[in-house]
């Protein structure tokens, strides 16, 4: 079980160095995406590693905090 998860711990860092440095983002759409990747994680990770469902009030001000950054990412300017 160890070795799964350091390997699952591997992937998620490669993802996570993938996802930030291939694109040719400026510094702040970087860190729009950084907060969204963290967020979404720390979510997940909650979930799978000790069960918590996320609130109705999580919930919501994740979507606030996934669409931020979408917007911060994709925007033109």
């Amino acid at each position: 079980m160890r070795t799964l998860l350091f390997a699952a711990g591997a992937v998620v860092l490669f993802a996570y160095g993938w996802l930030v440095n291939a694109p040719s983002w400026d510094f702040g759409r970087l860190i729009g995406l950084y907060v969204v990747f963290f967020f979404v994680m720390a979510q997940i990770m909650s979930w799978l590693a000790f069960g918590h469902l996320p609130s109705r009030s999580l919930l919501i001000g994740g979507i606030l905090i996934v669409s931020g950054g979408l917007v911060i990412a994709l925007s033109e300017g």
